[in-house]
């Protein structure tokens, strides 16, 4: 059985005897939402508070991902977390794991991933719904962040693969925003250059109609360290066009 769990709490954990796999599995805890089912098995999520501290704890059983370098299948708790040490390494804000360990028990193969809850962020899909009631510096500053983090990812040859506004998270901090990705199963470095760039941000701009030219040229701005007005601004905004009006014909 692997495990991990992170220094900083390693403390806190084991004040509450949670330092093993058992104890994690065996907390009795309310799923946030309705498990995720198929694969073979299911996949849930709870939310745990120690101390003030809040976190997510996740345990899946024979939910498997099946992979060329897995072909008999890994959890995919284990992908993810893979990936949220990559980010690490490589300097991108992401969640932060806090435990993570799998189990075999007669056949069955469990896993546990438990990250850091990200109390006093806000995903960007709930500010997108009042976009309009936000101050103008607040909403350059969110896409400045938004922006930033995009150039951060693929500057890191990085690939999100569900770069969409449920996934950012944005917290104000001093004059600024700063910005942070979940959902990291579906991530894998950039292979394909430009092209892969583009599918990856697309998704973003077309899950936020409500974003003005404006908008969209301010996160291209902070993306591209460019001008807003800038020939590379222009190339990036028509270039997202065209794939998200390819998308919606193909959807349609």
């Amino acid at each position: 059985m692997s495990l991990f769990i992170a220094s900083a709490e390693q403390a806190l954990l084991a004040r509450h005897g949670l330092v093993d796999f058992q104890s994690l599995w065996n907390l009795d805890l309310e799923a946030v939402d309705e498990p995720n089912t198929g694969r073979g098995g299911w996949s849930s999520v709870y939310r745990l508070d120690l101390e003030g501290q809040g976190f997510y704890l996740k345990r899946q059983s024979n939910y498997l991902t099946h992979t060329l370098h897995h072909p008999f299948g890994e959890p995919s708790f284990s992908r993810e977390f893979r990936n949220i040490s990559r980010y690490q390494k490589l300097g991108i804000p992401a969640l932060q794991a806090v435990f993570y360990g799998e189990q075999k028990v007669n056949g069955e193969r469990r896993a546990i991933l438990m990250t850091r809850a990200l109390d006093g962020w806000s995903d960007l899909d709930a500010l997108l719904q009042r976009w309009g009631e936000i101050p103008d510096n607040a909403r350059r500053a969110i896409l400045h962040a938004c922006g930033q983090l995009a150039r951060t990812l693929h500057g890191a040859r990085q690939i999100h693969g569900c770069f969409y506004p449920k996934h950012i998270f944005v917290q104000a901090q001093g004059e600024g925003y700063a910005a942070q990705l979940i959902d990291l199963e579906k991530t894998r470095p950039s292979i394909f250059g430009q092209r892969d760039l583009t599918k990856d941000l697309e998704p973003l701009f077309r899950r936020a109609p409500m974003w003005s030219e404006a908008d969209r040229r301010q996160l291209l701005a902070a993306y591209l360290q460019a001008a807003t007005d800038s020939p590379p601004v222009d190339a990036w905004l028509q270039r997202l066009g065209r794939r998200g009006q390819h998308k919606q014909r193909r959807d349609h």
